[in-house]
């Protein structure tokens, strides 16, 4: 089942992502070096919450 994207924000946040601008229902999000675009979408694609899982997993190995 698909997740929103303010719900893969809040994930992001726990893990101890910053905001770093907003831009229409883009957020971009960095920690460190380190930088990300969430769009706000009801639904994100599977492809996209994919990719963002496994970042959010790379990170947490380090």
């Amino acid at each position: 089942m698909p997740i929103s994207g303010k719900e893969m924000l809040d994930r992001f946040q726990r893990d101890g992502w910053q905001i770093i601008s907003r831009r229409g229902s883009h957020v971009n999000v960095g920690k460190g070096s380190e930088r990300e675009i969430i769009p706000l979408h009801k639904e994100l694609k599977k492809g996209l919450e994919q990719k963002l899982f496994k970042r959010l997993e790379s990170h947490q190995e380090r």
